[in-house]
């Protein structure tokens, strides 16, 4: 049963990145971002980069002003927290209109980024550094 853009109150999208996971719903409004209860510029910090990297979706496909974006978002650090935000802001556009996905996956906005921690290897300091090498 395909659902119409006039019906739903609002499009929803998931996003990942490192341990980081954001419930992104976008509804109709001016163009204010709230996370976890608080507007983006509290919540992330004062740094411009996060700011450019969270609204890099909804500038891309002109639809800045045109959405009010919801985020509940958990786990991971500040850095992958905005790249989750970021991805689930891409799929819930989709979900509004699946005509911007050429635009969105030119800019590379729907791939997961898996990179994520390597795991600390027994014998080792961390993941590759070994501990100093002494010969005597």
């Amino acid at each position: 049963m395909a659902e119409r853009a006039a019906d739903v109150r609002y499009h929803h999208g998931t996003g990942r990145r490192k341990c980081a996971v954001a419930r992104v719903r976008l509804y109709p409004g001016t163009g204010v971002v709230t996370v976890n209860g608080k507007t983006s510029r509290e919540y992330f910090g004062g740094r411009d980069l996060h700011q450019t990297t969270l609204m890099l979706p909804l500038r891309l496909t002109g639809n800045a002003e045109r959405f009010d974006v919801s985020v509940r978002v958990v786990g991971g650090g500040v850095s992958g927290q905005v790249g989750a935000v970021r991805h689930g802001i891409s799929r819930a556009l989709l979900r509004f209109d699946e005509e911007l996905r050429p635009v969105l996956k030119r800019a590379k906005l729907l791939t997961r980024d898996a990179r994520v921690k390597e795991r600390k290897k027994v014998g080792l300091k961390r993941a590759r550094k070994a501990p100093q090498y002494t010969k005597r």
